[in-house]
């Protein structure tokens, strides 16, 4: 059974990011191939081009969960609808990509290995198969929301 780890970021040292990007992404399930193309051509730039796959399947599945258990119900482009966010944070070894979306609950596997002939269900067991490490974690202070992040290993370690 997946356990989502309700922690920050892996200790990275903050001042050796090397680069980061975001956007953000409407409350429409069209978001999704938005952020493949987002992804992909940031990781074209950071010549990271060999991780698309892995990491486009983890962003589709993160930034899909966010959209449909953690966007309220309601027309997609009113107030009630913050986007939701895309962040990909590039260190000499790693690469995070974090989805921040307007709800604080917890992520929650369902069905996972067990049932392979679930419709859905599977995101967050394939975001655990494809990445080295993934969590999450409330926003702080005044703002709502929660922040999922998926953690690669794209380098010698620092």
């Amino acid at each position: 059974m997946l356990e989502p780890l309700r922690q920050g970021l892996p200790p990275i040292d903050p001042g050796a990011v090397s680069t980061s990007a975001s956007c953000a992404l409407p409350a429409r399930y069209e978001a999704v191939r938005g952020a493949r193309k987002f992804t992909s051509s940031t990781l074209d730039g950071w010549g990271l081009a060999d991780r698309f796959d892995d990491v486009a399947l983890v962003v589709s599945e993160l930034v899909t969960n966010a959209l449909r258990h953690a966007v309220p119900d309601g027309p997609p482009d009113s107030p009630a609808h913050p986007p939701v966010r895309l962040h990909l944070m590039r260190w000499a070894s790693r690469l995070v990509c974090a989805v921040r979306d307007p709800s604080r609950e917890s992520p929650e596997a369902r069905g996972g290995e067990e049932d392979f002939s679930a419709e859905s269900g599977r995101g967050l067991f394939l975001v655990e198969s494809f990445s080295d490490s993934w969590g999450w974690h409330p926003l702080a202070g005044t703002l709502q929301g929660k922040v999922v992040w998926a953690l690669f290993r794209v380098g010698p370690e620092e």
